[in-house]
């Protein structure tokens, strides 16, 4: 009977050893999958041409941190641009929505309900869609190559997804609050600023890091209302490294660089 209850529980570790290797071998793959891109990106932009074509997997020596210099001298002047124009669409953005989703949230207009599924179908249009349009609605009033251009369309290609969420946490806050609030003579902002904010300042901040990444990386966009100029954004100056040194023979390792 010992035998038998030894045997079994040797048995039981043995699985529970196999198990314990495969999970941490298939977390060590994901992890290769994920660092691996990461890691060819820094590996090819410290190379020169002829160390990529000879080795284009493995280190090798010496390094040529001189892409980068190429990249910054390219995309470093619009960074400043980018940070200033991404925190200013960001808080456009939230602050918009924020007062969007309260009237839908807190009061029921005439046609509300076909109001606000005619505005959720807008989630349903991609927005390299309204590309053209938008390029010729700007150029014909006359905002090419300015700031109110990248930060107008950021605010309004925004809204959708915010309003759509805000919108639920605003009807989630107790009823009773805003009653409160109402009956010492507070408004509507002040219940915002009062109740709506403090009590879903976490859904904000997601909303806010969200937002920022979406500001600081898509591409189109800060193209559509800037011409020809990559003083506006950095996502525009990336594209012109690669444009730039398309016919360069440093192509990839510049390309990786930025």
């Amino acid at each position: 009977m010992t035998e038998a209850v030894t045997g079994y529980m040797q048995s039981k570790s043995a699985r529970g050893k196999a198990a314990e290797v495969a999970k941490h071998t298939f977390i060590l793959a994901v992890l290769l999958f994920a660092f691996f891109p990461l890691y060819m990106m820094f590996n090819i932009a410290l190379k020169t041409n002829k160390q990529f074509y000879q080795h284009p997997w493995a280190p090798t020596w010496p390094l040529e941190p001189g892409n980068y210099t190429v990249g910054w001298d390219t995309v470093g002047a619009a960074i400043p641009n980018t940070i200033f124009l991404a925190v200013l669409q960001t808080v456009g953005v939230l602050a918009v929505a924020l007062l969007a989703a309260y009237v839908f949230a807190r009061y029921r207009l005439p046609g509300h309900h076909i109001l606000w599924s005619s505005f959720m179908v807008l989630m349903l249009m991609p927005g390299i869609a309204n590309l053209v349009p938008l390029f010729t609605l700007l150029r014909g009033l006359g905002l090419l190559n300015t700031y109110t251009a990248l930060v107008i369309t950021a605010m309004a290609g925004g809204q959708v997804f915010n309003i759509f969420i805000l919108r639920n946490y605003i009807e989630d806050t107790p009823e009773e609050l805003f009653e409160a609030a109402e009956m010492d003579g507070a408004g509507p902002l002040r219940q915002i600023w009062n109740i709506v904010i403090p009590m879903n300042g976490a859904i904000l901040a997601t909303l806010a890091w969200a937002d920022l990444g979406e500001t600081t990386v898509p591409l189109p966009l800060p193209l559509t209302p800037a011409e020809g100029g990559t003083d506006l954004a950095a996502e525009a100056g990336g594209c012109a490294v690669r444009v730039k040194v398309g016919k360069d023979p440093r192509f990839y390792r510049l390309v990786m660089a930025p």
